[in-house]
């Protein structure tokens, strides 16, 4: 488990916003591991609301135009929307595959790899591009609006070894779980090894690090949609505390979720 002592990345400056909200995100965690065992029951729902919010923003980030509702049909009813892209339905159904592939993760506690990463980017992109799905990039990329120009795709390998080598390593174990999710989120997005797909992969991996250490699976809201690609682009000119702050408080909207409906009934 991650030491909660070092509560910030060496970039970070002292008393900010960031600090505040881990402040109450551990009292929160505290809380909520105060409950455990949770009721079954009670975890189950919480866990489809949050699989199916999940998709939903984290697909419509992408430009998916699938409404939540329709995420909905899809994932828990099992139908088909009529007059939406055959891909949109796609990815629904393969960001869900993508979380359970995690959830096994969560639950063997195998060590993150390369492989790894690669195995949950072919699940977001099975079917809808099998050539690219969990291979790294054979060519220049660019982001649609973002001054930030990823790696040349010959410096990708040798970037992904470094980062399988960094989730290994002392010093990241020795970061809080909210900032192993960010940075590891950040740090994929930045060298941006796929040629399409970067994005929910890496909100895969920051969730199934946050899961691992006991948290609720964290959701960037759609809504928040110009903040986090804001919060990356400072990220990219090496300013932290934005994403780690938009982060946060995505945890600390779960952490209020599973504390409202683990509230214990008074006598």
């Amino acid at each position: 488990m991650a030491n909660g002592k070092q509560t910030l990345m060496a970039e970070t400056a002292s008393g900010t916003t960031y600090e505040f909200l881990l402040r109450r995100i551990l009292a929160k965690k505290a809380t909520l591991d105060n409950r455990r065992p949770l009721p079954s029951t009670t975890v189950a729902k919480l866990k489809e609301h949050l699989h199916v919010a999940w998709t939903y923003h984290s697909n419509a980030i992408e430009g998916s135009s699938i409404t939540l509702p329709e995420t909905r049909a899809i994932l828990l009813d099992g139908l088909t929307v009529n007059g939406k892209p055959l891909r949109e339905h796609l990815e629904v159904i393969n960001h869900k595959h993508a979380i359970d592939f995690v959830e096994t993760l969560v639950a063997d506690d195998e060590p993150l790899t390369e492989h790894t990463i690669r195995q949950i980017h072919a699940l977001v992109l099975r079917t809808i591009d099998d050539e690219n799905a969990g291979r790294y990039r054979r060519v220049q990329v660019y982001i649609t609006g973002s001054e930030y120009v990823p790696p040349e795709p010959v410096a990708v390998p040798p970037l992904m070894h470094d980062f399988g080598q960094w989730l290994a390593s002392d010093g990241f174990v020795e970061l809080h779980a909210v900032e192993q999710a960010t940075l590891a989120h950040f740090r994929l997005v930045d060298i941006h090894p796929f040629v399409d797909g970067n994005g929910r992969t890496a909100r895969l991996l920051m969730n199934l690090l946050l899961i691992r250490h006991g948290y609720p699976p964290a959701v960037i809201r759609y809504e928040s949609r110009p903040a986090y690609y804001s919060a990356l682009e400072k990220a990219h000119q090496k300013e932290n505390e934005p994403f780690l702050t938009l982060v946060a408080k995505a945890v600390d909207r779960s952490l209020d979720m599973y504390l409202a409906a683990t509230e214990p009934m008074e006598d």
